[in-house]
Order: C-alpha cells, then structure tokens, then sequence
C-alpha cells in the first residue's frame, strides 16, 4: 500500500511550499473497499464494505507502539482484526487509511490494492498481520 490520495498530496503541498497548515491526523483506521480505489477516492465516496453485515472499520491509532519504521517505511505494528463476519461482506479489493473511524466519512490518506481479491462469507475473518500494511514514501 503505497498510494497517495489527491487529499493528502494536496495538504502536504500547501503545508510545506505555501500558507496553509496541516495537523497530524489524530485519528487513523483502517478502511476495507469492494471496489479498487483511486487518489480520488474519499472515505465518503468509496465503496467501503457495508455496516449493515457487521463491519466497521479499524482503530490504529498514531503512536510509535501501532507504527513500526524502518527508513521511509511504516508498517502495521500491530494485528489489524476485523472480527469475524456474522453475514457475507463480499469481496474485498481494496485497503485505506482513513482519518475517521466513522463509516462513510472521513479523508483517506493512503490507499492500496490487494494482490488477489478476498471474499468474506459468513463464518471467516479479515485479519491484516504485523508487518503486512505497509507504506513507503521513497519510492
């Protein structure tokens, strides 16, 4: 996971070269989408799983403890569970870091595409290991 969104590119832009200030998000979760996202994308207008089949999206707050660095690279810390799906959630594209815990609202910061497509049926779980969400800015 490696994607800028358009929000986020365009805060640092105007925090670094212009006026405007940009605060660190206090608020960091993560997000799950049927669909594969763009930098367009908002954690308004995805196509996030729906709550009506019990999910939510994840804290992970921004702390030393979540976020391991190595370089120019944070990865998840911390197991990242999205509990087990009492109903079918569908296929799973997409993963998004949001700036809201909130369902359907909210910025997205980074974004990215799973290697393969995951369906989540009745009975399975989602689960993101130490390790496995990763963003690298020196690419």
């Amino acid at each position: 996971m490696a994607n800028m969104s358009n929000y986020l590119e365009t805060q640092l832009i105007e925090h670094i070269f212009r006026s405007e200030t940009f605060s660190k998000p206090a608020t960091l979760a993560i997000a799950l989408s049927s669909a594969i996202l763009d930098d367009m994308a908002t954690g308004a207008n995805m196509s996030e799983l729906s709550e009506s089949v019990g999910y939510s999206r994840q804290l992970l707050p921004p702390a030393d403890s979540n976020w391991a660095r190595d370089g120019a690279t944070v990865s998840n810390n911390q197991i990242i569970d999205f509990g087990t799906a009492a109903e079918n959630w569908g296929s799973v594209k997409s993963v998004a870091i949001v700036d809201s815990t909130i369902h359907g609202t909210g910025n997205i910061l980074f974004w990215g595409r799973l290697a393969v497509d995951r369906i989540v049926s009745a009975g399975s779980t989602f689960v993101i290991d130490v390790g496995k969400l990763g963003i690298e800015l020196d690419n």
